[in-house]
C-alpha cells in the first residue's frame, strides 16, 4: 500500500498487536512482514502481498509473555522496526467510576501498560541495531481527547487519555535521544468492529445499535490511516490523526 512512499519499509519488520480481529487484522492485511493468524497469512500471500506473515500468540496483560514475544522476534527476524500498538479493550462498567471494581483493571493493563512495555521493547530493539528511522504507532481513540457523558466508557476513556500522554511523552524522549524514530497516535471515533460487543457483553442488541445508528468508520479506514502515517517522508512526523464518521456527533 501507499505506493512508492512505502518502498523504504520493504524488508523491514512490523509488529501489530491485536491482529487477529478488527483494526489489527485490517492493518496486518495492508502491511508487510507481520505477526498475525495463519488464515490471514494465507489470504495475504494469495492476494500477492509481499513479505512473510507470522502469527504469535501473546497475552498482553502479562509482561513475561510480551518479553518472550520480543525475544522470539529477535531470534527469527533480528528485531522490530515498526511497532503498532493496536490491541485495546473496554470492560462493561455500567456503574461507572463510582462503583469501579478491581477486576475491571484489565483495560489499564492492555491499553496503558502493554502499550508502554511494547514501546520500551521496540525502542530497545531499534537502538541495539542502530535503526534510526523506526516508527511507533499507538491506536488511540477520540475518547482519549474528550470525555463523553456515558459512565460505561469513563474508565476506558481514562486509559486512552493515558495513551495521548504516552505518545506525546514518547515523542519528546525520542528527540532527546537524538533519534529520528517517530511516534504517532491515531484516534478514531466509532469503528465498526467487535469492540462494542465486548463492551456491552450482556446486551448484543445495544452493541449492534451502536453500529447501526450511523455509518461508521471501517477497519480498512484505520489501515489506510496507518499507511498514510508510514508513508510520510522521514522529516514529517504525524502526531495524531483524529478521525470520526462524518455522521458522528461527539
Amino acid at each position: 500500500g501507499g505506493g512508492g512512499a512505502m518502498e523504504r519499509w520493504s524488508g523491514r519488520v512490523a509488529l501489530v498487536t491485536g491482529a487477529s480481529v478488527g483494526i489489527g487484522a485490517a492493518v496486518a492485511r495492508a502491511l508487510f512482514p507481520l505477526c498475525l493468524p495463519q488464515k490471514l497469512a494465507a489470504e495475504c500471500q494469495s492476494a500477492g502481498y509481499p513479505g512473510t506473515l507470522i502469527p504469535y500468540k501473546c497475552d498482553l496483560s502479562n509482561e513475561e509473555e510480551i518479553l518472550s514475544m520480543f525475544s522470539a522476534i529477535k531470534t527469527l527476524h533480528q528485531g522490530v522496526d515498526v511497532c503498532i500498538n493496536n490491541a485495546g479493550l473496554a470492560r462493561p462498567e455500567p456503574q461507572g467510576l463510582l462503583a469501579l471494581i478491581s477486576s475491571s483493571f484489565l483495560p489499564a493493563q492492555v491499553n496503558v501498560m502493554a502499550v508502554s512495555i511494547c514501546t520500551r521493547e521496540a525502542y530497545q530493539s531499534m537502538k541495539e541495531r542502530n535503526i534510526d528511522d523506526g516508527h511507533i504507532i499507538n491506536i488511540n481513540s477520540m475518547n482519549g481527547h474528550s470525555v463523553v457523558p456515558q459512565s460505561v466508557v469513563h474508565f476506558y476513556s481514562a486509559t486512552k487519555y493515558a495513551v495521548t500522554a504516552l505518545t506525546g511523552g514518547l515523542r519528546q524522549e525520542l528527540r532527546e535521544a537524538r533519534t529520528h524514530i517517530r511516534a504517532t497516535c491515531i484516534s478514531p471515533g466509532l469503528v465498526e468492529t467487535g469492540f462494542a460487543f465486548k463492551l456491552h457483553d450482556n446486551d448484543p442488541e445495544r452493541a449492534a445499535a451502536t453500529y447501526e445508528s450511523i455509518r461508521c468508520l471501517k477497519a480498512e479506514d484505520m489501515a489506510n490511516a496507518v499507511i498514510y502515517v508510514l508513508s510520510a517522508p522521514p522529516h514529517v512526523q504525524i502526531g495524531d490523526i483524529q478521525m470520526r464518521p462524518t455522521e458522528q456527533i461527539s
